[in-house]
């Protein structure tokens, strides 16, 4: 298949739905389903000397679990889960196949479907560079391009940075709700009105130990900021108001959102 001229209609598309009914069509016919609310396409399982390592990640975007088939495929979910634009994300969402060459069907699933704040769709293959072969390239490509003709986004995502990650995951020990208290929030976002170091800023609120899972909780969410690329997180670190409209001077928008 000549990647530039892949449409919707030339790719099918099989899924199982939240009710676990298997559906088979068209991506053209197909592309509306709310596929970050389907069923995995396939198993995760695990066993006694596995070569990868599978499991569920819980996910505070989707309030549930997701599956994944690998650490990196980890890593990656819990970056979507940290992006405020996610809404919501399912993993193995379909299985992809088309006419390749000589007619041989071809098919791939690619890793997760991630739906935006604003609507619209991208799907996501988690592969690092030295790991793609010939084969997988092309795959990629006119997943690539079948996603094109629908609207929808591609990402062929490898190994992030390591900094930020170490800190994303430190981040994510404190994503549950239950971690927040609105009044030590709504205090913390008092103090970080204007930037400050993060320990500090937190004994400023009260004690520590109770007051730092917050502050991290916070940090999750991007109610609080701080550049996670920098270097690890620690009490030197500059934390300041996050999610407030550049320019509109106050801290009532993170004010509003501490509160829950």
């Amino acid at each position: 298949m000549d990647v530039r001229e892949v449409s919707a209609d030339d790719v099918e598309l099989e899924y199982v739905s939240a009710a676990g009914i298997r559906e088979r069509g068209s991506l053209g016919r197909l592309w509306p389903v709310r596929f970050e609310s389907v069923r995995p396409e396939r198993r995760f399982p695990t066993f006694r000397g596995q070569g990868n390592w599978c499991g569920w990640y819980w996910s505070a975007t989707c309030g549930g679990h997701v599956g994944y088939e690998s650490w990196l495929e980890r890593d990656h979910l819990m970056l979507l889960d940290f992006d405020p634009l996610v809404t919501g994300m399912s993993s193995q969402p379909f299985q992809l196949s088309w006419a390749g060459a000589g007619g041989k069907r071809v098919r791939h699933t690619p890793d997760f479907f991630v739906r935006h704040a604003d609507g619209t769709g991208l799907v996501v293959d988690v592969r690092p560079d030295e790991r793609i072969e010939p084969d997988d390239a092309t795959k990629f490509a006119v997943t690539a391009a079948a996603c094109r003709s629908v609207g929808w986004d591609f990402a062929r995502v490898g190994t992030p940075e390591a900094v930020l990650m170490a800190n994303v995951r430190w981040l994510a020990g404190y994503r549950h709700p239950r971690v927040h208290r609105p009044e030590v929030a709504a205090r913390l976002v008092e103090v970080f009105a204007d930037d400050g170091a993060l320990l500090a800023g937190a004994r400023r609120v009260g004690d520590q130990i109770a007051v730092l899972p917050v502050l991290f909780h916070l940090l999750w969410r991007q109610v609080l900021a701080v550049d996670l690329g920098a270097g690890l997180l620690s009490a030197q670190s500059r934390v300041r108001l996050g999610m407030v409209r550049e320019g509109s001077g106050d801290a009532v928008a993170s004010a509003a959102v501490a509160s829950g």
